[in-house]
């Protein structure tokens, strides 16, 4: 009874209600007071852009946009299917490239390595520095390997494998976590039942894990289609008429069409560039709505 009545004493002392309650030491609503001043302003700044960016490319927010080629002669018709398609293209290939490496990588490091070795810390320190290594990098390299050494050239699969090893770190540190919250206790009732390791893992865990390995991956795809930094390196054709054929056509990509057309001058190609920008964040939003969809649907509780 005593234990009981102690945690819920605690439970009371750490409600909202007490926080914000009379006896809050005058530090902790200070605090709080200025956490929420920070996500007041972040939330503002970004209501205003968007609302800025949607007002301004309304007029171009229309079938025009999606059905049309680029120009440089009749903004007014011009449209951004090159880009859209391109787009499609290249994350396509990223996802098929990122993903199985991505997965089966945190799932060796989960299941199968040797906890504590110094080839898994090695590893684990070098993927959480790539998680922070700034995406120009990621072009460097992808235009001193895939472009030059491995003369593929300014082309889909080049784009495609630079944008792969700039969210790898992303998917195996989220798939390491989604792995991490599958309870021991499905494991240890696989392998009592006679189950091998692999197929614990590739049965059982995998499977259990998918709610937050299809959440991480999606945000990580969510970045890597509004990469502008990387593709510019790799020299992303800027005016391009054509959707891309294959993987070693040319291409071009919606963050790399909206920063050629703000640089122009004519205030037609400006509102064209925000109708863009709406069309990129549209995709984005359905993005991120797939991967709550899909947590949401296949979520356990355990």
């Amino acid at each position: 009874m005593s234990t009981r009545q102690s945690l819920e004493d605690q439970t009371q002392s750490f409600s909202p209600q007490s926080l914000s309650g009379k006896g809050t030491p005058l530090r902790d609503r200070i605090f709080m007071w200025a956490l929420f001043l920070a996500l007041a302003v972040g939330v503002f700044t970004l209501a205003v852009l968007l609302i800025y960016v949607t007002v301004k490319g309304w007029p171009r927010l229309d079938l025009r946009l999606i059905t049309n080629m680029p120009s440089v002669r009749d903004p007014e018709n011009a449209g951004a299917q090159s880009a859209l398609t391109g787009s499609i293209w290249v994350i396509a290939f990223t996802a098929l490239i990122a993903l199985p490496m991505g997965i089966m990588a945190a799932l060796y490091l989960e299941e199968f390595a040797r906890p504590n070795s110094k080839f898994q810390r090695f590893i684990e320190v070098n993927i959480q520095n790539l998680a922070a290594v700034p995406s120009i990098v990621y072009g460097i390299l992808g235009l001193a390997v895939f472009a030059r050494a491995l003369a593929l050239g300014q082309s889909v699969i080049t784009a495609s494998m630079t944008l792969a090893l700039l969210v790898l770190p992303v998917i195996i540190i989220s798939t390491r976590e989604a792995l991490r919250a599958v309870p021991r206790s499905i494991r240890d009732g696989s392998l009592a039942l006679g189950a091998t390791e692999w197929q614990t893992a590739y049965r059982q865990t995998l499977p259990a894990a998918i709610p937050g390995i299809a959440t991480g991956t999606i945000l990580a795809l969510s970045r890597a289609i509004g990469e502008a930094a990387p593709l510019l390196l790799l020299g992303a054709v800027s005016f391009i008429t054509f959707n891309p054929d294959g993987v070693l056509s040319n291409y071009t990509t919606m963050p790399i069409q909206i920063f050629n057309w703000t640089k122009e001058s004519r205030e037609e190609f400006q509102i064209l560039a925000a109708a863009t920008i709406v069309l990129l964040l549209v995709i984005l939003l359905a993005m991120n709505f797939i991967a709550i969809w899909i947590r949401n649907r296949t979520q356990k509780r355990w």
